[in-house]
């Protein structure tokens, strides 16, 4: 049995930072997470568990878990003996930075091969503090949202294949903190993200060496394999209408799911790969992988 992506979605502030409210973290997972049903022909009663992997929120919040928020804000069981359909809902925040859809992938494959569920969807979500990364030339990040819902597959040759974590023998040169010497009233809307120079050079290595470790364990013909890595372009074609062309920052945690669609867009052909392989890599330092096969190859 494998576990395979239905659908997937992103969501980003829809106008321009000058006229728009500031960016929440929960409206654009909440978002991202709907579009993601409505693709998939899913009502949010059909979803049995929701996992939020996104790291930066609005204000700086961190109680309560964001999770039950965004599971408010999708409709997600919230009343399941009133529920046309009902059933009980679950939801939890797993953090593992940039790492964190694989990491939510690793758990949603012990949720769904031992029937906890039917279906589990992730969402991934960051937003400066302030609700606009574009005021902020220091905060690298994007204000962006993904979502994606996997489910159970009768091929057991489809789907996710093992997730895997890797480190490297040195410290940490990502830091993100509040800076409480410094922030003063406007705490709740400032954040500091430090990346120590060479940073990306670093962080490209230890994930070219997590691909290498993962090829080799699992036999993948990295020639015949479409790598989806942890830097991808923001572009507007995956994004859904009216959203902007271009937005400040990188993506963090919903790069994989963005890096999916764009190779969605692209035309994904069995003539021209045997599958893919998601390298993700961040703070920590910290590195994850897994293959994955889309249904029909």
């Amino acid at each position: 049995m494998g576990i395979v992506i239905t659908a997937a979605a992103t969501a980003a502030p829809t106008e321009p930072a000058a006229q728009a409210a500031p960016a929440s973290s929960v409206d654009l997972a909440g978002r991202a997470a709907r579009h993601c049903l409505d693709s998939a022909r899913v009502s949010p009663s059909g979803v049995g568990v929701l996992v939020n992997v996104g790291v930066y929120r609005e204000h700086n919040t961190f109680e309560p878990a964001m999770s039950a928020l965004v599971q408010k804000e999708v409709g997600i069981n919230l009343d399941y003996l009133a529920d046309p359909q009902p059933a009980a809902g679950f939801s939890f925040d797993l953090m593992n930075g940039a790492c964190g859809v694989l990491s939510a992938v690793q758990a949603a494959q012990a949720l769904l091969a031992t029937g906890t569920t039917e279906r589990l969807l992730i969402t991934a979500a960051d937003v400066h503090p302030g609700g606009d990364a574009s005021r902020d030339p220091d905060y690298p990040y994007a204000d962006l949202a993904g979502a994606v819902l996997l489910e159970r597959a009768a091929d057991p040759g489809t789907g996710f294949g093992p997730v895997r974590h890797y480190g490297a023998d040195r410290p940490t040169d990502v830091e993100g903190y509040l800076d409480l010497d410094t922030m003063g009233s406007g705490g709740r809307s400032a954040i500091t993200v430090r990346r120590a120079p060479g940073h990306a050079t670093r962080t490209g290595e230890l994930a070219a060496a997590a691909v290498a470790s993962y090829a080799e364990e699992f036999g993948l013909d990295l020639t015949r394999t479409l790598l989806i890595g942890p830097r991808v372009p923001l572009v507007a074609d995956v994004r859904g209408a009216g959203e902007p062309d271009t937005l400040a920052g990188e993506p963090h945690t919903a790069a994989p799911i963005l890096g999916y669609l764009r190779a969605l867009e692209g035309g994904l052909r069995p003539a021209d790969h045997d599958g893919i392989l998601f390298v993700t890599a961040g703070a920590g330092p910290s590195a994850a992988c897994a293959s994955y096969r889309p249904q029909g190859w």
